[in-house]
């Protein structure tokens, strides 16, 4: 009767973990606990998605991408030092990633397949997205931008990240980053602006 002990024991490291910050998991990792390197997976897989299928447009590239990361996470470990939060040097192995993907492939727009697929809580300007024929052509303006225009404006509506944080991302002034959002979000009307008027 006393072997059926053993099997509830594996809920409590689940706890202690869940109580863990991303930045004590990594330094874990870094230190050569690489097993907690699938909490932070558990908890960050779903935004890295997220990120890439708004780069990429195709599923199965973005989830091969994130896959890369976490395997860059794991070959370069020694290089986290913990001082900014996690999520920067997440995103800064992301936006490698990235570019790789499109050096590679060269590829230069954003399709609206997989952003049609996307439940994202007031992604971008509320009053872009009033109806459905709006949110339609919102998604071919955001395609229609440059990728680094593309990039800031995912980081900052979509993930949701601060300014200061996608700063350090981008490795470049705060300043700099309220700027190119403005910009971006400024062609974006423009774009946006243009393609209502062919639907008219």
């Amino acid at each position: 009767m006393r072997a059926r002990g053993p099997s509830k024991e594996p809920q409590q490291p689940d706890t202690r973990l869940s109580s863990l910050s991303d930045n004590e998991l990594m330094i874990q990792v870094r230190d050569g606990d690489v097993k907690k390197l699938g909490v932070l997976f558990e908890r960050h897989s779903m935004r890295l998605l997220n990120f890439f299928s708004r780069h990429t447009s195709k599923p199965d590239i973005s989830e091969d991408l994130v896959q890369d990361v976490f395997f860059r996470m794991l070959k370069y470990r020694q290089t986290y030092r913990g001082e900014a939060p996690f999520t920067v040097w997440m995103y800064q192995l992301a936006r490698n990633v990235s570019a790789d993907y499109f050096r590679k492939w060269k590829e230069q727009a954003l399709t609206d397949e997989i952003l049609d697929k996307q439940q994202d809580p007031d992604p971008l300007p509320t009053e872009l997205y009033q109806q459905t024929e709006e949110q339609e052509i919102l998604r071919q303006a955001l395609a229609r931008l440059t990728p680094e225009k593309r990039e800031v404006l995912v980081l900052s509506r979509y993930q949701d990240l601060r300014y200061e944080e996608i700063g350090r991302i981008l490795d470049c002034p705060v300043g700099t980053v309220k700027a190119r959002v403005h910009f971006a979000l400024k062609d974006l009307r423009d774009e946006y602006m243009t393609l209502t008027k062919t639907k008219i």
